[in-house]
């Protein structure tokens, strides 16, 4: 008997008339200047304010005018949906506009109508065959399109926990009912949660955010996301900015006949040009951060429209083609700052007075030329990197939803960024004989009146003389700097987006 006060007060509170297509239409439908977003005349602003207060009222338990954590409980309760704690702790922060830690009405009625066009969204995503119902094929397909594999035992589940009538089928009536006072979870749950859009940084590839949602964009919340992003990378290089100096160094003076190690470089450095020296390079590789991820972000929204998908979320194939034209792209405009990275690590004491006097003694000697040495290599790496780096993280999130995920999608912050570090490292792995070669290719155009060096030609080389070993000179600081990198620009953006006023997804 509780049940039935939720179908009129809570489902159709949007609504009045109860239809499954209600506010489904976007355009009038063609019933008088009166009609509602169902097309129907009887959908009145004054209806349904009226039916918003009823609702309010119901649920505002000690009739102070506002909506806190208790009355939700309790007035949720009465109405037959009982929510965790947790879950009326989001739907407050979701809707508290003033911050004061309660919803009045206005910030009540803004919550549900943003929440309404988010579900939405998603039931339209789901719905496959537009017949206004999903079934357990469309729930298992939606997913798998977006690189989330269940069961359809599984999908079945997830169906009996929203279906009211037993049809196995539920309509929209039925999934706005479900989400309307609950926060967003379940299927749009595993989609929002493993969306790889966590911002970390290992050093030389800054981790982006594949897609934004339309609210963010709308709000400006995206360049805050960036401006965040960009200030923890920029930290968390300069932390690492000696290990990163010594694989560069590594990379070009490491042989079998000069066997650098890890003390040995650092002693090196340090007695060639004291302990400053230890940053060389670190200046430009942290200017190039800002550059580099603005093109990129913008990159990948042009390649979105180009591949002509409307969804807010790419398939895999999709998402691995925009990510790796997107770091292309973006590569190719800074790549002449990737030279001088190079040259400012490798210079000696006094060889340059700054980056400008760097980039103005290539030009002279050198040429325009020399500004994309090793260009090739650099970008056949990206795409080892961005198709190992995407297949690795999509196989870690399906094992993990296969074995873990029973109450919850969500894998914590410590799943997530294991998750994230290892498929980098893993996509680093892959491309670094190229990224090696790209780093020899840079450095010897500086030695006068050394032979043009190819691609080709240097792989062979290297080869001949060192084995594959050679290929892989200064991996262990590369690795070294991964677990440090992350960490610090992970603490980094979440603190800078607190300070910038960013809601964590």
């Amino acid at each position: 008997a509780r049940r039935s006060l939720t179908s009129p007060v809570v489902s159709g509170v949007l609504c009045p008339c109860g239809s499954p297509h209600a506010s489904a239409v976007e355009s009038g439908g063609g019933g008088g200047g009166n009609a509602g977003s169902c097309g129907r005349s009887v959908c009145e602003a004054s209806e349904q304010d009226r039916r918003l207060r009823t609702l309010f009222q119901k649920l505002d338990v000690n009739r102070d005018g506002a909506l806190c954590i208790h009355d939700l409980a309790v007035g949720l309760g009465r109405l037959g949906l009982h929510r965790s704690e947790l879950d009326l702790r989001k739907i407050v922060k979701a809707g508290d506009k003033d911050l004061d830690g309660q919803l009045d009405f206005e910030e009540f009625v803004h919550y549900l109508q943003d929440h309404e066009k988010k579900l939405r969204l998603v039931f339209k995503s789901l719905d496959k065959k537009n017949d206004g119902r999903i079934d357990a094929q469309e729930i298992v397909q939606s997913l798998r399109d977006l690189g989330v594999k269940i069961s359809e035992q599984q999908a079945e589940k997830i169906l009996k926990s929203m279906d009211k009538n037993g049809t196995m089928t539920i309509d929209w009536n039925e999934w706005r009912d479900y989400h309307l006072l609950h926060p967003v979870e379940n299927i749009p749950e595993i989609i929002l949660y493993w969306k790889h859009s966590t911002i970390f940084d290992v050093g030389e590839n800054l981790t982006v955010p594949d897609e934004f949602t339309v609210e963010e964009r709308q709000t400006g919340m995206w360049w805050r996301h960036l401006v965040a992003g960009g200030g923890a990378g920029a930290v968390s290089r300069t932390c690492t900015a000696p290990l990163d100096r010594l694989k560069v160094l590594m990379q070009v003076h490491a042989s079998r006949s000069n066997n650098m190690c890890i003390i040995g470089g650092f002693t090196q450095m340090i007695r060639e040009g004291g302990p400053r020296s230890l940053w060389r390079g670190n200046g430009i590789n942290v200017l190039k951060i800002a550059p580099e991820s603005a093109i990129k972000f913008m990159a990948y929204e042009q390649i979105k429209r180009f591949i002509g998908t409307d969804q807010e979320m790419l398939r895999i194939h999709e998402r691995l083609l925009a990510g790796s034209l997107a770091g292309a792209i973006a590569q190719s405009s800074i790549y002449p700052m990737e030279v001088l990275k190079t040259r400012m690590a490798l210079r000696k004491t006094g060889q340059y007075s700054g980056m400008l006097d760097c980039a103005k003694n290539i030009l002279a000697k050198e040429g325009m030329a020399a500004f994309y040495k090793g260009y090739i290599p650099n970008m056949l790496g990206i795409i080892p990197y961005a198709g190992i780096d995407l297949a690795v993280y999509e196989t870690l999130k399906n094992t993990w939803l296969q074995r873990y995920a029973v109450n919850s999608a969500d894998p914590g912050v410590f799943v997530l960024l294991a998750c994230g570090t290892i498929s980098s490292t893993c996509g680093q792995l892959a491309s670094y004989p190229l990224a090696l070669v790209r780093t020899r290719m840079q450095a010897q155009a500086s030695v006068e009146g050394a032979p043009e060096v190819t691609m080709r030609g240097l792989f062979k080389h290297i080869l001949k003389t060192e084995g594959a070993f050679g290929l892989y000179r200064g991996l262990a600081p590369n690795f070294m700097k991964v677990i440090p990198a992350v960490s610090i620009s992970y603490v980094v953006y979440e603190n800078l987006k607190m300070t910038l006023g960013v809601d964590s997804r």
